[in-house]
């Protein structure tokens, strides 16, 4: 009977959650700008370059048929995967930090926990709303790059061909992976700072400059490379780079490295994603909201 009623009042907060983000300007506007840096750096500022012969910093050592063959649809998945692990997951761990953050700093959790289900169903359910939006932003850019790609190949007069239905699943989950480890990343800053200024500032100064600065001293510092191996952000853009991304280092998208092997990136991918969900919870499950 507990269990039972359990899962209905997880059900409930679920669906509370995804009404509450549907209706949030925020996401809409989070999602928007994550298409809009997929559809630019994956497809406009490449096949500009490819149009114009003049190339870019990103693919300077790309031959002009290299390039246009990432912009085709047999290129979807790798052009894809190749810019979630920065750009992307910048997205969405605004997104985590925000989703929980607001609610602390609004007041809003407060209210719900004194008078709503268990702390622990309120939590789950945002969980849950949030991997429904990481599947489907995952869904609607496979959706749109196939898109653009087609045309692209149309333009170009070009042979249509598709990718092996085991590499778009592949890229499918690998996007997953990365998106999830960065939401959840953002979930347990937003449920440490409880204030989503901070929260943001706090998970974008760890994505975008720590990390990058560790790895920069680990080159001169090589013990310091057990470390940095280990990252979030290392495992991210060592699983692209297993898919076939190419790695910052040949030019290719920030973000993207071969620190480590498609396996252990998975791996360490999954225990970070379960590690930030679970010190999130039990912060929230067990410390006082006031």
């Amino acid at each position: 009977m507990n269990a039972r009623r359990g899962s209905a009042s997880l059900l409930s907060s679920t669906r509370a959650e995804l009404l509450r983000l549907g209706r949030w300007p925020a996401l809409w506007v989070m999602l928007g700008a994550g298409m809009l840096l997929n559809i630019l750096f994956g497809y406009v500022f490449n096949y500009m370059s490819y149009r114009t012969d003049s190339g870019s910093e990103i693919n300077e050592s790309m031959p002009p048929e290299r390039v246009l063959q990432t912009l085709l649809p047999a290129g979807v998945p790798v052009t894809t995967v190749q810019g979630m692990p920065m750009f992307g997951g910048a997205i969405l761990l605004i997104l985590g930090a925000l989703a929980v953050g607001s609610g602390f700093g609004w007041g809003t959790w407060k209210t719900v926990f004194t008078q709503g289900p268990s702390r622990a169903s309120t939590y789950g359910g945002t969980m849950a709303a949030l991997a429904t939006v990481i599947v489907g932003l995952v869904a609607a850019v496979f959706v749109v790059n196939f898109g653009i790609a087609t045309l692209i190949c149309s333009a170009e007069s070009q042979t249509l061909d598709w990718p092996p239905l085991s590499q778009v699943a592949q890229a499918f989950g690998a996007g997953l992976l990365i998106y999830g480890m960065w939401t959840t990343a953002g979930v347990l800053v937003g449920t440490l700072a409880r204030s989503p200024a901070l929260a943001v500032g706090l998970g974008m100064v760890w994505a975008l400059a720590v990390e990058n600065l560790l790895r920069g001293v680990a080159n001169a510092l090589e013990p310091l490379e057990v470390v940095t191996d280990v990252l979030p952000g290392t495992a991210a853009g060592s699983l692209a780079a297993a898919l076939g991304a190419p790695t910052f280092s040949e030019d290719g998208t920030p973000g993207v490295l071969d620190a480590i092997g498609g396996g252990p990136a998975v791996l360490l991918l999954a225990v970070y994603t379960a590690a930030f969900a679970l010190a999130a919870g039990l912060l929230i499950v067990r410390r006082d909201t006031a």
